[in-house]
């Protein structure tokens, strides 16, 4: 079993680098959230990307250029709070790292957007099964057919993760997690993942396989892992994010973001 923390807890145990894996399961009822840092001279066009694609890319804060303390989580650090980031220089995967203060610089603005981990919490209240968490392994993330709408000089098709379930807990799935706007809200696409351009369930591009039972349907949420995609499209000098699956753990609480 994933063990669990409060936000705090496991941010602490991040920044002294004793927690180095991805975050699905941890810290319970708190919301996770994608980073993406890059040049203050491109934030604008970023911005209007991630509001153009918000089921993918939900805002939930942004920072002012050079700032790393989160309104969303007072006290921590985007910098050294996250268990691995990602480096990119000019669109390329130039490092992976598990603190990025030596380049951050003042010239940066940091992007948290919601992620699918915060519903998981409800999801297994409701006794819906979470395959990644069960076999201790990251979600499953694929890119698809489908695009997102351009912004400036950003692009980038979406990107989903996955989750296995009997076709009446696809049904309760859907359900709960519609309320979770800011967070994916409710599965894009449910069934054949041919139509939406996976070729192979057994081979993500990002995160690891899960077992797929008899009589299962893969289940799909737009993921945040679509941001990434967008930022590195720009071919930016450097950009910094999250590394799929290693999420920023906030102080803010799922069902605070929740639609009635």
């Amino acid at each position: 079993m994933t063990e669990i923390l409060s936000a705090l807890e496991l941010r602490n145990l991040i920044r002294s680098n004793k927690w180095t894996k991805p975050t699905s399961g941890t810290a319970p009822g708190y919301v996770q959230a994608n980073l993406v840092m890059i040049p203050k001279e491109a934030a604008f066009h970023f911005l209007l990307f991630c509001t153009r694609n918000p089921k993918p890319c939900p805002i939930l804060d942004v920072l002012e250029p050079g700032c790393v303390e989160p309104a969303i989580a007072r006290g921590a650090d985007l910098r050294k709070d996250l268990p691995k980031y990602r480096i990119y220089r000019n669109g390329v995967l130039d490092a992976e790292v598990p603190d990025v203060t030596g380049v951050f610089s003042e010239e940066m603005v940091s992007f948290l957007l919601g992620c699918s981990f915060s519903f998981e919490t409800a999801m297994m209240a409701n006794g819906l099964p979470i395959r990644n968490i069960e076999e201790n392994k990251n979600v499953s993330m694929y890119i698809t057919n489908r695009t997102c709408r351009e912004a400036g000089p950003f692009s980038a098709p979406l990107v989903v993760s996955m989750r296995p379930l009997e076709p009446l807990q696809a049904i309760r799935a859907v359900q709960i997690t519609t309320r979770f706007l800011l967070t994916h809200g409710a599965p894009v696409y449910l069934g054949d993942h041919r139509a939406i351009g996976i070729k192979e369930l057994a081979k993500p591009d990002f995160g690891d396989a899960v077992t797929i039972r008899p009589g299962e349907v893969p289940v799909f949420w737009a993921c945040g892992v679509t941001s990434i995609m967008a930022a590195i499209s720009a071919k930016l000098p450097m950009v910094i994010t999250h590394s799929p699956g290693h999420m920023f753990v906030s102080d803010l609480k799922d069902e605070d973001l929740t639609v009635l």
